[in-house]
């Protein structure tokens, strides 16, 4: 069941079983609100165990790329295509929020970004092999960030 989230009143709805659950919930506003004032897209999710494909995807990069394997439960996913970019989002039980940019045309942009909701500590996974920047949003606090280039063909 696909839903829309919203960025004018966040809710934690899908995400309660985050220990960091309100400020995930915000992080995922955060996206949704971005993505509507830049491209006019309604942001929406999908419980992680009905879009496998996404959560399957975005794993593979991962490891093929940086040899990284998130040990955290994902909770929800979504993909969609805006502006000629093909996106991918996984929002993870941790707090960690992945997404993946994939430029439609060829040469065009293909990277892997990493945020961290507040209040979560950086995943032993991504700790040696990223460092985070910080970011203040209104919806969800401090946002820690990291990302990079994907090299692959997927």
């Amino acid at each position: 069941m696909t839903t829309a989230v919203r960025f004018d009143q966040v809710s934690s709805d899908g995400l309660e079983s985050s220990p960091v659950a309100f400020a995930l919930a915000g992080l995922r506003a955060n996206e949704a609100r971005y993505y509507k004032n830049k491209y006019d897209h309604d942001f929406s999710v999908t419980p992680a165990d009905e879009a496998r494909d996404v959560v399957e995807h975005v794993h593979r990069i991962l490891k093929e790329e940086r040899d990284v394997v998130v040990v955290s439960r994902p909770l929800e996913a979504t993909s969609f295509e805006v502006d000629g970019l093909r996106m991918a989002y996984v929002f993870y039980e941790s707090g960690l929020a992945i997404n993946v940019m994939w430029s439609i045309e060829d040469g065009g942009k293909r990277a892997v970004g990493f945020k961290l909701s507040d209040g979560m500590e950086v995943p032993e996974e991504l700790a040696e092999k990223f460092t985070f920047a910080r970011q203040k949003s209104k919806l969800a606090g401090t946002i820690r960030g990291s990302y990079f280039v994907i090299k692959g063909q997927y």
